[in-house]
């Protein structure tokens, strides 16, 4: 006669620590190419280090807070802090509207558009920043491009003013974010039971409506991992305003954060100050990050 019961799973194998002890390479190289620069960029931001202290011509000293309360009291660094603000979210809100009235796109249309607009899609996402913008500014330019030939503009160029240069870095910051969005969303969309849309449809629903009260709700894991992820790219950009805006614009009136560092950095020789805005960005994308995790835990994701 054959015992009854249960049957016991494998018994786990080693301590607590097992785990860690797998980890331990991935986590001695990620200190290294990341803990470690990000020490070297704190303890830079502390001290006065420019030309003359990277060429030994003056000992370095140790400033505290004082580059902080320098760059806190330049009225430039409020006003390139707003103009990146407000740039990332633009950014974001477009890419994210793109990628996802595409990805809703998808599912409505045959297969060979289908698959030519996603290998058109993917090539904007595959081609690199620098590629991209130097193009689009061929695209725009005020003598040779073909979009202000179509557009009857003449010889407006798009990089003299303050609001058409944003524009047109905007264009191209979203035209290489959305595909992400976008297949991101189609494959969640493509998970979706089809009952439910289908009964959306019976019902009479709009595409928006289908959206907004079905799609959304459940897609809402991946649509809060792909705004995050868009926030940190485009809060971080560098390439495309430096290329298309010829380093920031006229007078600077183009700086965004990573421009503005690279500029204290290097074009300046305060070290330090860039330094510091390097820390001040660091800080504002952790907490990004940690809006992040909260919103997971409240959808109910494990970490």
């Amino acid at each position: 006669m054959r015992a009854t019961g249960k049957r016991r799973g494998p018994r786990r194998q080693g301590g607590p620590w097992t785990p860690w002890l797998y980890l331990a390479p991935a986590l001695v190289v990620l200190a290294g190419l990341l803990i470690y620069p990000i020490y070297q960029l704190g303890l830079i931001s502390f001290l006065e280090y420019t030309q003359l202290q990277v060429s030994g011509g003056e000992p370095t000293t140790f400033r505290g807070f004082g580059n902080y309360a320098e760059l806190f009291g330049d009225s430039q660094f409020w006003d390139v802090l707003l103009a990146t603000l407000l740039f990332a979210a633009a950014c974001v809100v477009g890419t994210m509207l793109t990628g996802c009235s595409l990805a809703v796109l998808l599912t409505r249309i045959r297969p060979l558009p289908r698959l030519v607009l996603m290998l058109a899609a993917l090539g904007a996402w595959a081609t690199p920043a620098i590629t991209g913008s130097t193009v689009w500014v061929f695209l725009f330019d005020p003598d040779f491009g073909p979009v202000n030939k179509v557009l009857g503009l003449g010889d407006f160029s798009w990089t003299y003013g303050q609001l058409s240069a944003f524009a047109l870095v905007f264009f191209e910051v979203v035209w290489c974010s959305f595909p992400l969005v976008m297949v991101t969303t189609y494959a969640g969309i493509q998970a979706i039971p089809k009952e439910v849309l289908e009964a959306a449809s019976l019902d009479g629903a709009s595409v928006w409506r289908t959206w907004r009260s079905v799609m959304a709700p459940m897609l809402r894991p991946i649509l809060i991992v792909v705004t995050i992820q868009s926030i940190i790219w485009d809060f971080k950009v560098f390439t495309q305003i430096y290329v298309m805006t010829g380093g920031g614009g006229i007078a600077g009136q183009n700086l965004v954060l990573n421009v503005y560092a690279y500029q204290k950095a290097f074009a300046s020789s305060q070290y330090s100050l860039g330094s510091a805005i390097g820390i001040v960005m660091l800080v504002i994308l952790l907490g990004v990050t940690l809006v992040y995790l909260k919103l997971l835990r409240r959808n109910g994701e494990e970490l």
